[in-house]
């Protein structure tokens, strides 16, 4: 009985971390190019139940079969494993700002914060007062050949990230990144991602796997609400049923102390 009480706070537990996932997913519903996170479970190892009363095998009149014999698996419970994002394409919104920029396909912005590289793919910049393009958190985005710096908001961004002046010189080329395994990038905040030894290091994206750059336009997130409020919907349900199965365990634990008293 005890197990059960394990096995149903597991669930309860693994639950709670898929309703932070979800919260926070809809939380940033809205956020220019964020990506939902997905918790993921497994369960525990299970175990192998065998009768053990008896040992050997017991001759029939068609051969033999085993006294202890498998009775079945017992489950114990479940685990968080990985909170992964998922990096399917958000919609592109319309916005005529020319220092708005969207990516068509898998690729990260790179831009230069206090702590180093960091990547996003928020398009949503501001020409700084130095005249730097950059975050709206004031993170300068990267070209190439460095910080970009343009003299007004005159320029034009084709489709592969060249950006020219108002008199169609050529000013640098956008940097976009991609990773050996994008997955086990880890978000940091401000829309941003950090790499690690997983994900391995960021490398310019050329030829196939660059993708197009659209100007004036923003990629939203890829979160679904109605989606999102489904699944939440789920949580909720798995949640109290692994409340209930705890609580019947209570009670058969109180009815079983309570009779053994009795019995004394």
């Amino acid at each position: 009985m005890i197990r059960g009480w394990y096995t149903g706070a597991s669930g309860m537990n693994a639950q709670q971390n898929r309703l932070d996932a979800i919260a926070n997913n809809l939380a940033n519903v809205d956020t220019v190019g964020y990506k939902r996170d997905v918790a993921v479970s497994k369960n525990f190892s299970e175990l192998l139940l065998r009768r053990v009363d008896a040992d050997g095998v017991y001759k029939t009149s068609f051969g033999s079969a085993d006294v202890a014999p498998v009775i079945g698996k017992l489950g114990l419970g479940v685990e968080t494993n990985e909170n992964y994002t998922e990096f399917e394409q958000g919609s592109f919104r319309l916005t005529d700002q020319p220092t708005d920029f969207a990516l068509g396909d898998a690729g990260f912005f790179a831009v230069q914060t206090p702590d180093g590289e960091r990547y996003t793919r928020n398009g949503n910049f501001i020409l700084g007062k130095e005249g730097i393009l950059e975050t709206k958190e004031g993170y300068p985005l990267l070209g190439e050949n460095g910080i970009i710096r343009l003299a007004d908001d005159k320029f034009r961004l084709d489709q592969d990230g060249m950006i020219y002046d108002s008199e169609g010189e050529l000013v640098d080329r956008v940097k976009v990144v991609r990773f050996e395994n994008e997955r086990y990038l880890k978000k940091q905040g401000d829309n941003l991602w950090n790499s690690n030894a997983i994900s391995g290091k960021a490398y310019i994206a050329e030829g196939n796997e660059r993708p197009r750059m659209i100007q004036n336009y923003l990629e939203m997130s890829n979160v679904n609400v109605v989606n999102e409020m489904v699944r939440m919907i789920e949580v909720n349900r798995a949640y109290e049923a692994n409340q209930k199965t705890m609580q019947s365990e209570d009670s058969m634990m109180s009815t079983l102390w309570t009779r053994v008293a009795t019995m004394r």
